[in-house]
């Protein structure tokens, strides 16, 4: 009650913070006069002045009221929009590394100029973060305007650039682009062989635009790049035959998991099964050993009974087909990872394609957070605020509106079943569109779209379903959902980032209609037009009660719901909201209280009769907590796990980068070899034994295999004071000497070359191997849990193990490698190409449709990585103008996998670098 009270009275943190930044919109607007005074030249001079400040030592605090005041007055003259003073506090939040709630409508992308052009001034680079394409070249191109006339540079990142056009992009001092393209890139830069063809630099600010759909939602998938391993068909084969032995009774399924357990029975059948067949390593299925064995079990055993054949899947031309279950699509190309769609194939009797194995990946958690300074901007997220927090340490500040908000949020409407709800939803469409009231619809899932769509054509009622896979045509159309009478029904991100604007939206519409107008009074004279009927269609639709959401169910997720409602209402105009439920909803069947509902709903309603009710919007609330808190424990799960594989992965990633950047790495070898020597001596030869309890036999091997050598160990064994230490001291000497006899003859460059890229492979092939057993651990270790052990710290003790164990295999590797090399002289050499860089793949999987939304399938421009020994170089890219029009001279000066020069929109492998 005192809480209350002092609330009341005082308001709360977040209003006493948000107040306390009004001196420094104070001294913004001192500096507005002077600055408006200023003649064009002058303004974009400003960009020099303030750069020559912060050289003599000032900070960006202490340029922020002048550079935000000169933004302004640019934005001004260019756009022809001036800040309002709330998005003055917006630009001063997101500088300060928090994120800005800020209502729909509010001016978001005009807000991120503020903050983007003050941290830009460092020359460090800036890098603002889009939900999609569309959305990056335009901000790009429309914000750009600003940043150009005030001399900064501005690029954009979208699939399928060259490196050279990515290199120039992240160069300039502010880059635009997606989360999965900024996110690839770091993965992409991180698997080269050589520091001139990475494109990223190093990581200084970033915007993340609509923040809580990049750092929540998209953030329950981590970004994945893969590669073909090797041929394991039979394998699948064999796991199949086994697993169709198998009875229901072996098994326990749950279908709202999608998973399968092995009962207690069931477990001692398979292994009886496996042994039988020859699988099994020992008796025992879950041994170490058996970790291979346990996965390809575990998904032969959800292909054969969770995945129905032309249900989930159907088999054409001898392939295995991904049914979509949302709109009953198949979806060539796209295939289940992890070796499901492998063992559906072996299940099916159909070829089977090789599986894709990990190369690299990372989290939206843990890439993001390696910004010294990251913020971020959308109109929901103060209900995701501790995760925010905990996660990423950023707080949320909501920024009050710039004109009080007229919106009206009605009630929720429950009915019986989904014929019910549908029906009454498509009678109160047609009521306000017949008034003149445009109708935003929001659905769940593209097969609800359709549905509804169904129910609107009986009657009778024009309407546009979005879906959010076409984002730039679907913008144009959301930007006009504001029109009279319109109505148009989306899924949860269609047209995402565009403003609805009552009577329809100028820019947009210019665009559509006057694109192909040329310049001049005509042209003129109908944009004057154009503005004239929306500004009388926007007070009619004023009149009509402003834009009515429609929600046609709850979301798991309040914030859903929340962006939805936010759309209408903006800039103090008048709107209305009101979701319609029914018992068959996903959010009520699954999480809602059953039996309350239902005894409730069935005795006292009629069909198509509805109920209203505050106590019943509560209980669905509740639900709503529960599924987002179940939700965060997931994406908190996934975090924990990719936390410790992140430190491990800075670990190479910083070794790879240091051996790039050395001019010389034989200090690195030469330390490997002392601890490989180390390692075979201290094996063979423990301390505190006698030499007759000594592994001469087996010392004498690894040393023939490792390091090459043959010594007379006998001999030694002979003198009075051999020891451990005197054999290793000698191993050493030998070792030594016969390297460095090895490469006399060499020229120092050619052997640092070979050197650099012998631990480089070596590196990559190791880590790949480290992380494809890694996500093995991963899928068996929560069976730890039954021994009463905690599966997470289970997993970090064998996963720093494995990263000791595979350290140690580098070491031993690199040794062995030039131990057993052969190198002649330069001018006899006759110089062989290894193998190309095998096709990779990204993949991002979007939690909300389960596509993968990488964009990008093959990753478009890894580069061609070619080696030659000695010496060993790594091809250069030639810049495009470089290229001519001569394809001949296109030849190992193009990636296989870039764009080809010639424009014909194919890979350059596929088309004139065909072999």
């Amino acid at each position: 009650m005192l809480g209350g009270l002092a609330k009341a009275i005082f308001g709360s943190s977040n209003d006493r913070y948000v107040k306390s930044l009004d001196k420094i919109v104070a001294k913004i607007a001192a500096f507005e006069d002077s600055v408006v005074a200023m003649s064009d030249e002058d303004l974009a001079a400003q960009t020099a002045r303030f750069r020559e400040r912060l050289d003599q030592g000032q900070t960006l605090d202490d340029l922020l009221p002048e550079a935000f005041a000169t933004v302004r007055e640019t934005a001004r003259r260019v756009l022809g929009m001036r800040h309002f003073d709330v998005q003055m506090i917006g630009g001063i939040v997101l500088h300060r590394g928090e994120i800005a709630e800020m209502r729909t409508g509010e001016g978001k992308t005009l807000v991120a100029t503020l903050a983007t052009y003050l941290n830009a001034l460092s020359g460090n680079g800036v890098h603002v973060v889009t939900v999609n394409d569309y959305l990056a070249r335009r901000d790009a191109e429309q914000m750009g305007q600003v940043y150009r006339f005030l001399g900064l540079t501005v690029g954009v990142i979208v699939p399928n650039l060259t490196d050279f056009q990515r290199r120039d992009a992240y160069n300039a001092d502010i880059t635009y682009g997606t989360n999965n393209e900024f996110g690839f890139d770091y993965l992409r830069d991180n698997m080269k062989y050589d520091r001139e063809q990475m494109v990223q630099r190093p990581f200084n600010f970033a915007i993340v635009d609509e923040v809580d759909s990049i750092l929540i939602d998209e953030a329950r998938t981590p970004l994945i790049i893969s590669g073909p391993t090797d041929d394991k068909s039979e394998m699948y084969v064999a796991v199949d035959l086994v697993v169709k032995k198998l009875v229901p009774e072996d098994y326990e399924v749950d279908e709202k998991q999608r998973s399968i357990i092995l009962t207690e029975d069931g477990t001692e059948r398979a292994e009886r099964l496996f042994e039988e067949a020859g699988l099994l390593v020992g008796a025992n299925l879950y041994d170490y050993e058996n970790t291979q064995i346990v996965h390809h079990m575990n998904q032969a055993l959800r292909a054969n009974v969770m995945f129905k054949r032309d249900t989930d899947y159907i088999v054409k031309d001898d392939k295995v087909v991904i049914i979509d279950e949302f709109t009953g699509r198949m979806m060539d190309g796209r295939r289940w990872s992890d070796g499901l769609h492998q063992a559906v194939e072996a299940k099916e009797g159909v070829r089977i394609e090789p599986e894709n194995q990990t190369l690299a990946s990372i989290t939206f958690q843990n890439y993001f957070r390696m910004y010294p300074k990251l913020s971020g901007m959308t109109g929901t997220a103060a209900t995701e605020a501790a995760e925010f927090y905990d996660i990423y340490k950023l707080n949320v500040v909501t920024i009050p509106t710039n004109v009080p908000v007229q919106r009206v949020d009605n009630e929720d409407e429950f009915y019986k079943n989904t014929t019910d709800k549908f029906g009454a939803i498509a009678k109160a469409i047609a009521e306000k569109a017949a008034l003149g009231q445009p109708v935003l619809v929001g659905t769940v899932s593209i097969e609800k779209s359709e549905l509804l769509s169904e129910f609107l054509r009986k009657e009778g009622v024009p309407h546009k379903v979005l879906n959010a896979r076409y984002h730039e045509s679907e913008a144009h159309i959301v930007a006009q959902a504001g029109r009279s009478g319109a109505v148009t029904i989306a899924t949860n991100m269609a047209g995402r980032g565009t403003d609805i604007q009552l009577g329809g939206n100028i820019e947009f519409r210019i665009h559509d209609e006057l694109s192909e107008m040329a310049e001049g009074p005509e042209r003129d004279a109908a944009i004057e037009r154009i503005k004239a009927e929306i500004a009388e269609e926007r007070e009619r639709v004023k009149q009509a009660g402003g834009l009515f959401v429609l929600g046609t169910e709850r979301h798991e997720s309040r914030r859903i719901d929340n962006q939805l409602r936010g759309r209408s209402g903006r800039q103090g105009d008048p709107g209305l909201s009101r979701f319609y439920l029914s018992l068959d909803d996903d959010l009520l069947r699954i999480f809602g209280p059953d039996t309350m509902f239902a005894k409730m709903m069935n005795s006292n309603l009629a069909d198509g009769e509805a109920i209203g009710s505050r106590w019943l919007s509560k209980a669905i609330e509740t639900a709503q907590k529960k599924v987002e808190a179940r939700n965060y424990d997931i994406r908190k799960q996934v975090v924990e796990y990719d936390d410790v594989m992140n430190d491990q992965r800075k670990v190479i990633y910083e070794q790879r980068s240091d051996i790039m950047d050395a001019e010389t790495v034989d200090d690195v070898v030469v330390d490997m070899r002392a601890e490989t020597v180390n390692m075979i001596v201290a094996d063979a030869c423990p301390a505190d034994t006698y030499p007759e309890q000594w592994d001469i036999a087996g010392l004498k091997q690894r040393t023939l295999d490792v390091l090459n050598l043959a010594p007379d160990f006998d001999a030694w064994l002979t003198e009075e004071a051999v020891d451990p230490e005197l054999i290793e001291q000698r191993l050493q000497q030998l070792a030594d000497a016969a390297v460095a006899e090895k490469i006399a003859d060499l020229p120092p460059e050619s052997w640092a070359q070979v050197e650099k890229s012998i631990l480089l492979q070596s590196l990559d092939q190791h880590w790949k191997d480290h992380l494809a057993t890694l996500d093995a651990l991963r899928q068996v270790i929560h069976l730890r849990a039954y021994a009463q052990k905690t599966p997470i710290n289970e997993y970090k003790q064998e996963a720093f193990a494995l990263f000791d164990r595979m350290l140690s295999a580098i070491r031993e590797d690199v040794t062995r490698l030039i131990a057993n090399a052969r190198f002649m002289p330069q001018e006899e050499l006759e110089v062989p190409e290894l193998p190309q860089m095998p096709d990779i793949f990204t993949t991002h999987i979007d939690p909300l449709t389960g596509e993968d939304d990488s964009n990008d399938i093959d990753a478009g421009s890894l580069g061609l990585i070619t080696t030659r020994l000695p010496p060993l170089q790594v091809a250069q890219f030639a810049a495009e103008d470089e290229l001519g029009e001569d394809p001949a001279n296109w030849e190992g000066r193009v990636s296989r996998n870039a764009p080809c020069p010639c424009g014909s929109g194919q890979k350059y492998k596929h088309c004139h670098g065909a072999l």
